[in-house]
């Protein structure tokens, strides 16, 4: 469990229904706030270091605009396909081409994740791998008109019509394609508040 004596303030800073679901599932309270980051990264860095990255930068947002000590979590997820990393979709027709070039392959999604308190910060990723079955135009584009993906890396979200059909198996944690790999994160939360709170206590 956490630390018996946690008595501080948690934010995620995220407005996505699906993390916020995720940390309410598991006897998380918290609020939320979010704030306008610019989310570059270096091209020649790691998928893996590219989605810790541009986590931080959304916690450290956050915390710019905090006036009190508080816990903050944030994360970001992307998708990956060789050497291209795909986010959210900005149009229909952007949404069908990504899922055009993911479907019949092994893909990777990766979700990075921050955590900042006391002036501490501690950041790691999880990635899972996602098999899609090939799936006809009639179906991308059921899909797309259905459920309006443009809020999911990749065009798609595992939880939904698409991840029940299209998905054929994933080797990892499924949490983790939904946006926050919740096992991970409350195994080095647990970590990262002892850390923090023997050397900074409330």
């Amino acid at each position: 469990m956490l630390p018996h004596n946690l008595n501080i303030p948690i934010i995620l800073a995220s407005q996505s229904p699906r993390r916020q679901q995720l940390l309410r599932e598991i006897g998380l309270k918290f609020s939320i706030l979010t704030q306008h980051s610019d989310e570059n990264y270096d091209p020649q860095q790691s998928s893996v270091d590219i989605a810790q990255a541009i986590a931080l930068q959304k916690a450290t947002a956050v915390i710019n605009t905090l006036s009190t000590k508080s816990l903050v979590i944030a994360a970001d997820t992307i998708v990956c396909l060789n050497d291209t990393i795909f986010g959210k979709p900005t149009s229909k027709a952007h949404a069908l081409q990504i899922i055009k070039q993911l479907a019949g392959k092994q893909h990777q999604v990766i979700t990075g994740v921050a955590l900042c308190y006391a002036g501490q910060q501690y950041t790691f990723a999880e990635t899972t791998q996602v098999y899609m079955r090939n799936l006809s135009i009639t179906e991308m584009q059921y899909y797309i008109n259905t459920y309006k993906p443009f809020d999911k890396a990749g065009a798609y979200a595992i939880q939904e019509w698409i991840g029940m059909l299209g998905i054929q198996k994933i080797e990892g944690c499924y949490f983790n394609v939904m946006g926050l790999p919740i096992q991970r994160l409350w195994k080095e939360l647990q970590q990262f508040l002892r850390v923090t709170m023997l050397t900074f206590p409330t």
